[in-house]
C-alpha cells in the first residue's frame, strides 16, 4: 500500500454518539491518499467497537490499556501515523465532501522542496441550530497564495489555536519532537510551537470542518485535568516564544488572544463554576499583568472595556460590568 498523503487521528471519546458520522464524512472523501486511525482508551466514552474498522482497510483502531485522556491518545495516534501529513480530527467534528481533494490540490502547488509545514484550512460551528464561521477566517484571507513564516505573520498567533483546522507535516512533527501536553486545552502550546518551529506555512481559503458542539475544548482531557489548566498552557506558549526570541509582534499576537480566552471561559456559562470565578480571574489578571508587552494598546468595544477591567484585577467592578451589560441586551431585545 502506497504512503498516505494524510494520516486522520481521531480518539475515540464519543460523548455525543457522533464518531460514526464524524468517520463517514472522511471515509466518503473523492481522494483517496489518506488513513484514519482512531485511538481508544480505556474510557467510558470510547466504544467497544468501531465498525468501519471491519469494513474498510483504511481505518485501523489503536487501543491504549489505560484513561489517558485526549492529548495522550492524540500522540499515541501521531506515533503510529505513516502519512506525510497529520490531520486532527475529534468525534464531532465533520469534514466537507471534497476536503481531501482540495488539500491535495494546494499541496500541488509547491515544489516537492519546498511544502509547507503547516497548512491552516478554515472551519465552521453548528450551535443553536446556525453555522458559525472560524475566528480564523479574516487571517487566512490576507496571508496570500505563498508560504510565509509565521514569526513574519504575527497575527497568525492571535487566531485560536485549534489543531483541527491545519494539516502538520509528520516531518515537523518529528524534527520538533512536538506532542500535547496533558490538562485540558491541551492544543494551545502545540499550536504555538508548530507555528514557531514550522520553516513554510500555507493556507487554503475554505471553511472544510464543521465543529459540533458549543465549547471548543474537547470534553474528554486527561484524568485530573480542570479549567485551570488553561493557565499552565498558556505559560508553556510564552515560555516558548521567549526561548524562540520570537519579535514582539508575535508577542502582541498572542498576549491579545491570551486575554481573549481568558474571557471567553469567564463569559462561558457553566465552564467556571461560580464558587471559582473570582479565584479564575485574579489568575488571568495576574496573567494579565505578567505577559502585557510593553506600549500594548487595549481593543475598542466592549471588548476594551473587559480588558481594562481585568488589567485593573478588581473583580466585583469585572461583575458589576458583566451584569450591567447583560441588563442592557435584555432591555434592548424586549424594546426592539
Amino acid at each position: 500500500m502506497p504512503q498516505p498523503l494524510i494520516s486522520v487521528i481521531v480518539p475515540a471519546y464519543d460523548q455525543q454518539r457522533q464518531l460514526l458520522d464524524c468517520l463517514e464524512s472522511i471515509l466518503d472523501q473523492s481522494f483517496g491518499g489518506f488513513e484514519v486511525i482512531v485511538v481508544a482508551d480505556r474510557s467510558p466514552e470510547c466504544p467497544a467497537e468501531v465498525p468501519q474498522a471491519g469494513s474498510d482497510p483504511r481505518v485501523s483502531v489503536l487501543r491504549l490499556n489505560a484513561a489517558v485522556g485526549v492529548g495522550r491518545a492524540r500522540n499515541a495516534g501521531a506515533a503510529r501515523a505513516t502519512g506525510s501529513y497529520l490531520l486532527f480530527l475529534d468525534a464531532d467534528h465533520l469534514l466537507a465532501p471534497g476536503s481531501f481533494l482540495a488539500l491535495a490540490d494546494r499541496l500541488r502547488e509547491f515544489d516537492d522542496t519546498a511544502q509547507p509545514d503547516l497548512l491552516f484550512f478554515g472551519h465552521t460551528r453548528l450551535h443553536a441550530g446556525r453555522v458559525w464561521p472560524g475566528a480564523a477566517q479574516g487571517v487566512l484571507a490576507r496571508t496570500g497564495p505563498g508560504a510565509v513564516r509565521a514569526v513574519d505573520q504575527p497575527e497568525l498567533f492571535g487566531v485560536p489555536a485549534f489543531v483541527w483546522d491545519k494539516l502538520i507535516s509528520r516531518r515537523l512533527w518529528t524534527r520538533a519532537g512536538l506532542a500535547f501536553p496533558d490538562g485540558r486545552y491541551e492544543e494551545v502550546p502545540t499550536v504555538h510551537e508548530a507555528l514557531l518551529r514550522a520553516e513554510r506555512v500555507a493556507v487554503l481559503e475554505r471553511e472544510l470542518v464543521q465543529l459540533r458542539r458549543r465549547q471548543t475544548v474537547h470534553p474528554a482531557s486527561s484524568p485530573g485535568a480542570r479549567e485551570f489548566d488553561l493557565f499552565d498552557q498558556y505559560r508553556r506558549s510564552f515560555e516558548l516564544l521567549d526561548a524562540a526570541q520570537a519579535p514582539a509582534a508575535v508577542r502582541e499576537q498572542l498576549f491579545e488572544r491570551m486575554v481573549r480566552h481568558y474571557l471567553f471561559v469567564l463569559d462561558l456559562a457553566g465552564c467556571v463554576s461560580r464558587a471559582e470565578r473570582p479565584q479564575f480571574f485574579h489568575r488571568a489578571a495576574e496573567h494579565y499583568q505578567q505577559f502585557v508587552p510593553a506600549g500594548f494598546r487595549r481593543p475598542g468595544g466592549r471588548a476594551g472595556v473587559k480588558f481594562s477591567l481585568l488589567a485593573g484585577g478588581v473583580y466585583s467592578a469585572f461583575e458589576v460590568a458583566k451584569l450591567t451589560q447583560i441588563a442592557r441586551t435584555a432591555v434592548t431585545n424586549r424594546l426592539g
